[in-house]
């Protein structure tokens, strides 16, 4: 009996950590694939949001969903300030990739480690151990070394982007502790409310930021500024790409659930790492990416860093009284895992 719930909960995990790889490096490249081609980021952002909305209710009108969606107004203001900080890194995150290559994307948004425990010590008094401060010193260090010894150039605004979604990433995490009590620790409702108030936020965003010509010709090619079979694909591409990501992360938002419940911090940390480095080999296939002395050693320096953080958190939480403090810690100080748009979209945002 204990050999058979053994090897069900090994089997469980596989599962998560496997289709969370998978997900999150196909959210990546498809994510790359259609903002190397589209004039309408934001527009994209929107669409993604809009279709996991719609796979929610889908769900819910089927009784997949382990709890019942609902709507309060009371709610939604509450989590005002987690969907604006949401909003706002994904936006940063996206333009992140669209201007530094797929396997350059984890070095640019390097900074998320440090930047969170920074955010923590000042926001929620979290006092962080020295130990911890070098694991972000590590980590700091491999993103200078990608930053500034990569032989290949990198653009400065991509940069840019991706410290300044790093940021805003980390203002997030905290947000999202306080976010969790709003909806009474639910994980699926957090996720809901999410991607509903996302979507309707994007409306006005990308309105103002001007893409509604840019819409106009890619939904119908207005002013003939295509020709038809360049329209054709310009307008297939983006709808896959708006597909598949959009499918995947409401995919992800459920798996997350489960995630919650049977790894680890350290094993999801490992499933980072690989998930790193899958997508910098991707982007090299896919995308003819150049992987260089420099960027390699900065990703193996960011890696490292994280993997020494990880190992240092789960010490601490072993040296803790309450035998619960593990599963506390990884669900509150891994953005990744409670925030269910995806980190996304990397962090989709990974």
């Amino acid at each position: 009996m204990a050999s058979s719930q053994s090897s069900s909960q090994r089997l469980a995990v596989t599962g998560v950590v496997t289709f969370y790889l998978v997900a999150a490096l196909a959210m990546v490249m498809a994510n790359k694939w259609v903002l190397s081609s589209t004039d309408v980021p934001l527009f994209f952002l929107f669409t993604q949001f809009l279709i996991a909305v719609v796979l929610f209710l889908f769900a819910s009108a089927l009784r997949f969903l382990p709890d019942k969606l609902a709507f309060s107004l009371d709610t939604c203001k509450g989590l005002v300030p987690m969907v604006g900080y949401g909003v706002a890194g994904l936006i940063l995150s996206n333009f992140t990739l669209k201007y530094v290559d797929a396997s350059f994307y984890q070095v640019a948004r390097g900074l998320v480690l440090p930047f969170t425990v920074a955010t923590s010590f000042f926001a929620l008094n979290t006092r962080p151990s020295f130990l911890i401060l070098v694991a972000c010193a590590v980590v700091t260090l491999g993103f200078f070394i990608g930053v500034f010894l990569d032989s290949v150039p990198v653009s400065a605004l991509g940069i840019f982007f991706g410290v300044s979604s790093s940021m805003i990433t980390a203002w997030h995490s905290v947000v999202i502790k306080k976010s969790l009590n709003v909806v009474s620790g639910s994980a699926l409702l957090l996720s809901w409310y999410t991607n509903l108030l996302s979507a309707a936020v994007m409306i006005p965003i990308f309105l103002f930021a001007g893409e509604g010509p840019a819409i106009a010709r890619l939904l119908f090619n207005f002013e003939g500024s295509l020709s038809t079979e360049a329209s054709v694909a310009q307008f297939r591409t983006f709808v896959y790409g708006s597909a598949i990501t959009g499918s995947l992360g409401f995919l992800m938002s459920i798996a997350s659930l489960l995630s919650i419940k049977v790894t680890s911090p350290i094993t999801h940390m490992i499933s980072s790492a690989v998930r790193g480095v899958a997508a910098s080999l991707l982007g090299m296939w896919l995308f003819h990416d150049i992987i260089t002395t420099g960027r390699a050693t900065s990703i193996a320096v960011i890696l490292l860093g994280s993997f020494y953080y990880t190992w240092v958190k789960h010490q601490e939480s072993q040296a803790a009284p309450s035998g619960n403090y593990e599963k506390l810690e990884h669900r509150q100080n891994n953005p990744n895992e409670p925030r269910i748009i995806l980190d996304i979209m990397g962090q989709m945002h990974s």
